[in-house]
């Protein structure tokens, strides 16, 4: 009998795939529509699971957290509004095109939803009855005027320019995010772990899984409509 394979062991949830909680505390959301105004970076934070420092930002009595933009700084002041500013947030509709955007909601009161990574940003584009376009590289998303974004663009650009030179940085750095490293190819394995373990010459088992499969069965073909050399 064999040995749950990694997809397997991921969904059983122990605690060799699990991430601690902790790390997750700070939620990237935007405050209720109603409220507007100035208000000021309170704190900027290194969060484990994030690749963009995290910002948190105070207004009057609400407080949240978003993403940070390239080139704020803590006590800056910040508001929620028309001024085109980096690290202000505002509608898609009070925004010119051309602006760069980032951490945009979806519907309206939702919060950021697009655009939160490390050195991303989109542009704001053409504006018309049925919504405002935003260009993200060569993808287009049309989305309501009231949607809100912040300006500029996420700090911590370049992050993947610097090499990790050590795997025990990358081991660190993989494990406080809860993701499964080192890893490797199905076929090097032994047989007991995985269906295409233990092949000589590394050659792999043809096998065929169907669509509804659990994850630790969906391996090599997930329901093709042919195999084989084509004829």
């Amino acid at each position: 009998m064999g040995k749950r394979i990694t997809q397997q062991a991921r969904g059983k949830g122990s605690l060799t795939y699990r991430v601690k909680k902790r790390a997750y505390r700070y939620k990237i959301s935007y405050p209720p529509l109603k409220v507007e105004g100035k208000g000021r970076i309170a704190k900027l934070i290194n969060s484990s699971a994030h690749t963009a420092p995290i910002a948190k930002i105070q207004i009057g009595e609400e407080s949240f957290y978003s993403p940070a933009a390239e080139g704020i700084f803590e006590t800056q002041e910040m508001e929620i509004g028309k001024e085109i500013k980096p690290g202000n947030i505002s509608t898609l509709k009070e925004i010119p095109q051309g602006t760069r955007v980032f951490n945009i909601e979806s519907t309206p009161g939702r919060g950021g939803k697009y655009l939160r990574s490390a050195g991303c940003f989109g542009v704001i584009m053409n504006k018309d009855s049925k919504g405002v376009e935003v260009i993200i590289k060569r993808r287009k998303l049309k989305l309501h005027e009231n949607c809100r974004a912040t300006i500029g663009v996420v700090a911590g650009d370049g992050r993947k320019m610097k090499p990790f030179v050590k795997a025990g940085n990358k081991h660190h750095l993989m494990k406080s995010k809860g993701r499964k490293w080192h890893r490797t190819s199905a076929v090097k394995v032994n047989a007991i772990d995985h269906p295409f373990g233990g092949g000589r010459g590394k050659r792999i088992k043809s096998k065929i899984a169907k669509r509804n499969s659990p994850p630790g069965l969906k391996v090599g073909h997930i329901r093709p409509k042919r195999t084989g050399k084509r004829k």
